[in-house]
């Protein structure tokens, strides 16, 4: 069933939670993987070359993105793990999908635990990504936990998201008027406005995220 929602409000956003703390190093953009760094650091050095390519400082897309600069300087540092929503908050600012700092641009499929992200309420594991002429496809297993609800801040415009439900009860979709979830429901929303994630039992669903490509 398809759901056509409106307008939304602001997001709020969560904040990050510290991770082991190591010297802040931002290095040149497009200065290559490192294998052996961990998921933190990995993703700080994506968020670096990224804002670097389009020419932002760092206090400009912290501002754009509604996040301290503090923040934003422990995330690309890799001092600081992350929450979906501050990723979906930073990638929707640089107009790119949040596949784009989870997984090197040479490699579609990310490493195991390279991948998994979580917010107030939702994991998320991304399984795959693929590029079409028109569009970029994410492929995520995701998971809601009963108990909070999580706001995810909007993405770039355009973006669609479509779940389908295997198991669990909750809500989800535009903040406004979200879709109930039970086991065999297909969802769909525009993702470029605040949306949420409920569960009232423990949902687990598959994720995709359409986001269209410009230019």
């Amino acid at each position: 069933m398809m759901h056509q929602p409106d307008a939304g409000r602001a997001a709020q956003y969560a904040a990050d939670a510290p991770a082991p703390a190591r010297s802040a190093d931002d290095g040149p953009a497009g200065s290559g993987p490192d294998p052996g760094a961990g998921p933190a650091v990995r993703i700080g050095r994506r968020v670096t070359e990224l804002r670097r390519e389009r020419g932002l400082s760092l206090s400009e897309l912290a501002a754009r993105a509604g996040i301290g600069k503090a923040t934003l300087s422990g995330v690309e540092a890799g001092t600081r793990n992350p929450t979906l929503e501050t990723l979906y908050a930073i990638t929707g600012q640089l107009g790119l999908p949040l596949a784009a700092v989870l997984a090197e641009p040479a490699a579609r499929r990310p490493e195991p635990g390279f991948a998994d992200v979580h917010g107030d309420a939702v994991t998320a594991h991304l399984n795959a990504v693929f590029d079409e002429p028109t569009a970029t496809f994410e492929f995520y297993r995701l998971r809601i936990r009963p108990g909070r609800r999580q706001t995810s801040p909007a993405h770039a415009a355009g973006v669609t998201e479509h779940l389908s439900v295997f198991s669990g009860r909750g809500l989800a979709g535009p903040a406004h008027a979200p879709i109930p979830l039970a086991p065999g429901v297909y969802a769909t929303w525009q993702a470029d406005r605040p949306h949420v994630f409920e569960a009232v039992e423990e949902v687990v669903a598959a994720l995709v995220i359409r986001s269209p490509r410009l230019g």
